[in-house]
């Protein structure tokens, strides 16, 4: 079940078309506790601000090869029991649905064949929009909810099919090594990839993102299971760029901290959020300016260097409710600043926080004369928000979480950084004035030669 509040006429604030994603299986649906809220919510919404969409499984046996539907006919009937009736029927399926199997399910689920929407598997999930378009959704939502719809939705879709398109003709590959704990569970670095993926996709090369668990870079791991420990360390060799998600807790930092160290001494470009910030931070610390003792008071509460610290939002010294979330102002404090001009040479941004220790305020004074810098802090110049290291290719570190807010044709700056630095391209990139083509569409070249006849452009405008 999916809920999406799609405003109006510039609205941001008072959503006024509420569409609602109904699908799974029967049992699913009978035990949703939010279905009779929303059979109630679509009388106080109204017709013309309520639109149901219900996601159902075609399936092909591979025994008789025929498309069955009757769990579709199943589960709207018992959708309908609950009181809520379906504007569009997605009908997802392995293989391209049959015109006589859309209009049984359109005689049978009594709605108009131009009210189911067949989606079959494709060759990526950049091609989904486009058979949504092709089966006219759009103008459907058009008319049905009298959406403000432009030509600039064309131009949209124009840019987005020469994405897909150039996507599928990639020719050469940057490597990213995500040095993480998580690494068995990838759904938990799921925003990560994307933002990696829109970034490498915006200068013409396919991602390989290699997957790294840190505690195979660690000393018990070469003891315990040396071959792991030596493919640990492969990746890390091969990887034209390094980056260290955010995360919790103390298992894993000693081989992130070896993960930072290698791509700061090797001239490896780097990227650390939330969490990876502080470890580079430490790493820093320990490494350049001999505070051996510098550590997170979440590793080590009576550390006697506290570099990184607990700094609740609200209720101090009670984990409930003490997180740092939601979008938070960053205000840059040096005009030489890398990513100031990656984001626009702006003088703040707004990015989504996920977090509860930050860099400790009253030890920064102690970075002043080295080359790590910390060039961004909140609106109050309390807390540390972005970091830069001198006299490297590409090593920053940010508090806040920028996958968060990248998009396929509108990638996150730091993480275009990142693979503009892996890539060799990023003195060339911000010498262009951080611009990537003055084209108003997507290049639909096939190799990775950063000129503006072959670089996609990221503003839609």
């Amino acid at each position: 079940m999916k809920q999406a509040m799609v405003p109006v006429d510039g609205n941001n604030e008072e959503p006024q078309i509420c569409v609602i994603e109904l699908g799974g299986t029967i049992g699913d649906i009978e035990g949703m506790p939010y279905v009779e809220a929303f059979r109630q919510f679509q009388f106080k919404a109204k017709r013309e601000n309520f639109c149901n969409i219900h996601v159902s499984l075609v399936p092909q046996p591979n025994a008789t090869r025929e498309q069955k539907t009757k769990p579709t006919q199943n589960s709207v009937r018992a959708l309908r029991g609950l009181g809520l009736s379906p504007d569009l029927i997605i009908c997802r399926s392995s293989k391209p649905i049959e015109m006589a199997v859309k209009e049984k399910i359109s005689m049978f689920c009594h709605v108009k064949p131009e009210q189911v929407i067949c989606i079959h598997d494709v060759s990526s999930t950049y091609r989904v929009p486009l058979l949504l378009d092709e089966q006219g959704i759009v103008k459907y939502f058009k008319e049905r909810l009298n959406l403000p719809i432009t030509d600039s939705a064309n131009n949209l879709l124009f840019k987005w099919r020469n994405m897909a398109d150039r996507y599928e003709r990639l020719q050469k590959t940057c490597s990213i090594a995500l040095v993480g704990k998580y690494t068995k569970l990838r759904d938990c670095y799921t925003s990560v990839f994307k933002a990696l993926e829109h970034s490498a996709l915006a200068i013409n090369h396919k991602l390989n993102l290699m997957y790294v668990d840190s505690i195979d870079l660690e000393q018990t791991t070469e003891s315990e299971d040396p071959v792991k420990f030596h493919e640990a360390w492969q990746k890390i060799c091969k990887a034209d760029g390094i980056l260290v998600p955010g995360g919790f807790g103390i298992r894993g930092t000693m081989g992130k901290l070896k993960a930072i160290s290698w791509a700061r001494t090797k001239k490896i470009p780097f990227l650390g959020i939330c969490l990876g910030m502080q470890l580079a931070v430490i790493e820093f610390a320990r490494n350049c300016l001999n505070w051996k003792d510098a550590n997170s008071t979440e590793f080590d509460p009576s550390t006697p260097i506290p570099l990184v610290i607990d700094m609740p939002e609200h209720n101090p010294g009670n984990l409930g409710g003490s997180m740092r979330l939601g979008i938070r102002r960053t205000v840059f404090k040096t005009e030489n600043s890398l990513l100031k001009k990656l984001y626009g040479d702006v003088s703040f941004i707004e990015e989504r926080h996920r977090h509860r220790y930050e860099v400790n305020p009253n030890l920064i004074n102690q970075f002043e004369n080295s080359d790590l810098q910390f060039v961004a802090q909140d609106v109050d110049g309390e807390r540390m928000e972005m970091i830069e290291l001198a006299n490297h290719p590409y090593f920053v570190g940010v508090q806040f979480h920028p996958e968060f807010s990248s998009r396929p044709m509108n990638p996150s700056p730091p993480y275009l950084g990142l693979l503009l630095a892996a890539t060799g391209n990023l003195n060339s990139y911000v010498q262009q004035g951080c611009k990537l083509s003055s084209s108003d569409r997507y290049s639909d070249a096939s190799d990775d030669s950063f000129s503006e006849a072959r670089i996609a452009e990221l503003e839609i405008n």
